[in-house]
Parts: structure tokens; C-alpha cells; sequence
């Protein structure tokens, strides 16, 4: 039976990003998100604490074992520090992941170790595509079978450093079977087509670029999980319950900075957290934080358990987005004027919150 109380590794886990997400991330998140650009030393100090390693067995260079439910449990702290740099951070297992779970023994052997090296790879996923109503069992982009390769055709948006990456996790819909697969892709590929960078409402600090394929020949053997192909609902699992912790991270920086400034802010020589109206709205962003926290815990260890547990981390994706966009947006309301200007850090989590519920396959744990 699932129990609430962290194990002391998952104790020093949590602890030790926390310490990083609040003496590291906190102080340069404004520069960065003004300045459009994570600093190289933050990267290189979060890669050094050794998370997706940790999440990787010996056979391949790691030094332990997967867990959903770990995955969460550091993704909440880094959303804490800072969206964009927790996604930054998060790039990496975008690809290492899929390959964990849905990869030939072949591939995990030929790439797993990439990404227990001390420097970060300079990997990425190419997964969302610009439509409306974005599917990904049902994708524009194509893969069509020619002779010892596929041929791949469409156009991804959201690529994580898609201008610096080596080598992308292409998703698209394969023609003979009209199921989604993924595909091993050098970026230095004929075809290959980086365009320019994406334009956020939020984030601003994290590089996202479109990324273009025309015709672009992909050896057979480059296909995840080979004749098999992957499976879709793991990887989506991972990456809702990735995204469902982030939210719950941000909207919890943004419920602490809101209740600190409430006990400190006075009016009518009272602070206003004494207001019956402030104190409601306080006591419901705390509600719903620990909500959505123990949707996701639940749903991350259903996956763990029992391989299953889709459903369970749908909910807890949307029920997480929705909250953030919802605590994040009363934060601002909490400050009053003060929450719409940038000197307080609550319409930076307001808009960083907001893209949560569009960000499927950004992150995965």
C-alpha cells in the first residue's frame, strides 16, 4: 500500500534539489528570463547532482533504477527554482527515457551511456507540431518506408535547443500502420531544417526553435524500438506526470511568495492576510496544490506498480495545468498592483503557468 512518507532516499533526493532549486535557480531566473539565455554554470552545476543517471541501470552507465514516482518527486522542486530552467534541465530525458522504456537492447547499449557522461548530450525530442488540436496518436508529420530507410516529413515546434542538438527523438505517424513512432535523427541530416526561434508567452529563457523535415532518410535501424516501435502511452505517462509535478513546483513558489507577502503587507494598519477574502483565497491555493501533488504521487505510483496508470496521469495532468494557471493567477491578484509588474516574481509564474496545459512531451521523468 502506498504510503505518504518518503523514504530517506528519496528524502536526501528531494533536499538536495530543493537546495539547488532555491540557492541556484532562484537567483538567476529573472536575468535569465530577461536576458533570454540560461547560464551555461547553472546547467553544468544541475547536469553534476546527477538525476537522470540516477534514473539509469549499471548495465548502461547509470548508478540506479527507474522510478516515476522519483521523477516526480525532483521535477516538483525544479518547477519550485524555476520553469524554464527545470525543462532545460529536464531535456535530456526527453530521449533517454523513451529509450529506457520502449528501446531495442541494441539502442539502450549504443546510447544509454551518452547520458551518464559529465558533460550534458546534446540531445532533443521533436514532439509537438503547430495546430490547434494537437493529437499525438494522430500527427502531420509522416514516415514512409523506402527501401532500408523512412522518410520523414512534417514540422515540430517546441524543440528544446533544437539550434545546438546533435541528434532529436522525432515523433510522427508511420504510413503503413498510421500508429505514432519515434525516430533516432542526426540534426546534420539532408532535410533537417532548423528554423527559428519560438516565441513564448512565457519562458522566455529556455531556446526553442521550429524544426523542419523534408524528405529526410532515416535508416530503419534509427527506429525506436525497432520492428516493435514504442509504446506511446508510456512515454506520454512520463511526460504528463512530469509536466503535473512542474505544476505543482511553480504553484507553489507562487503560493509561498503570496502568503509571505499577505502576513507582511498591511492595510488598515492590519496585513492583509487578517482579510476574511485574502485568507480564503490563501487557504484555497493551498488546497489545490496539495491536490494536484497527491494526483500526480498516486498516478506516478500506479505507473511504478503496475505499468498501467494512464487515466490516472491524464487527471493529473490537466487537474495540475489548471491549478497552476489558477494559483499562479491569484498569487498576482494577492499583490494587487504589485503582482502585474516584475519586480515581484508572481506574473513571471502566471505566465510560466500557463503554457503548462499545451506543453505535452516538453518533459519527461
Amino acid at each position: 500500500m502506498y504510503s505518504f512518507n518518503k523514504t530517506d532516499e528519496q528524502r536526501m533526493l528531494t533536499d538536495t534539489v530543493n537546495r539547488f532549486a532555491t540557492r541556484t535557480m532562484r537567483k538567476v531566473y529573472r536575468e535569465a528570463e530577461e536576458g533570454g539565455a540560461i547560464p551555461a554554470e547553472i546547467i553544468d552545476t544541475g547536469w553534476e547532482l546527477g538525476l537522470l543517471p540516477a534514473s539509469l541501470p549499471e548495465d548502461y552507465g547509470g548508478f540506479g533504477e527507474y522510478s516515476v514516482l522519483n521523477g516526480a518527486l525532483y521535477a516538483e522542486e525544479l518547477g519550485y527554482g524555476d520553469f524554464a530552467i527545470a525543462l532545460e534541465m529536464l531535456r535530456p530525458n526527453q530521449v533517454a527515457i523513451p529509450i529506457l522504456l520502449c528501446g531495442t537492447e541494441q539502442q539502450k547499449e549504443q546510447y544509454l551511456p551518452l547520458f551518464c557522461d559529465e558533460e550534458m548530450p546534446k540531445v532533443s525530442a521533436a514532439f509537438l507540431e503547430p495546430t490547434i488540436l494537437f493529437d499525438p496518436a494522430d500527427l502531420a508529420t509522416t514516415a514512409a518506408e523506402e527501401g532500408d530507410n523512412y522518410l520523414l516529413n512534417g514540422k515540430k515546434v517546441m524543440v528544446i535547443d533544437g539550434d545546438e542538438a546533435e541528434l532529436l527523438l522525432v515523433y510522427a505517424r508511420e504510413e503503413s500502420s498510421g500508429q505514432t513512432q519515434a525516430y533516432l535523427v542526426p540534426t546534420d541530416a539532408p532535410g533537417v531544417i532548423i528554423g527559428e526561434r519560438d516565441k513564448w508567452m512565457g519562458f522566455h529563457a529556455l531556446k526553442t526553435y521550429t524544426v523542419e523535415f523534408e524528405n529526410v532518410a532515416v535508416p530503419k535501424h534509427n527506429k525506436l524500438g525497432g520492428e516493435q516501435g514504442i509504446d506511446l502511452h508510456k512515454i506520454l505517462n512520463s511526460s504528463r506526470i512530469a509536466l503535473a509535478s512542474l505544476a505543482v513546483g511553480v504553484a507553489r513558489g507562487a503560493y509561498e511568495y503570496a502568503l509571505d507577502y499577505a502576513k507582511e503587507r498591511e492595510a488598515f494598519g492590519e496585513p492583509i492576510a487578517h482579510r476574511q477574502s485574502i485568507a480564503f483565497m490563501l487557504a484555497d491555493m493551498a488546497i489545490e496544490v496539495d491536490a494536484a501533488r497527491l494526483m500526480t504521487w498516486e498516478a506516478a505510483w500506479k505507473i511504478d506498480e503496475t505499468g498501467a496508470g494512464a487515466h490516472d496521469a491524464f487527471l493529473a495532468h490537466r487537474y495540475a495545468a489548471d491549478m497552476a494557471l489558477a494559483v499562479t493567477d491569484s498569487a498576482v491578484q494577492i499583490l494587487g498592483g504589485h503582482g502585474y509588474v516584475r519586480e515581484h516574481p508572481v506574473e513571471l509564474w502566471l505566465r510560466n503557468g500557463r503554457g503548462i496545459a499545451v506543453l505535452l512531451g516538453a518533459a519527461l521523468v
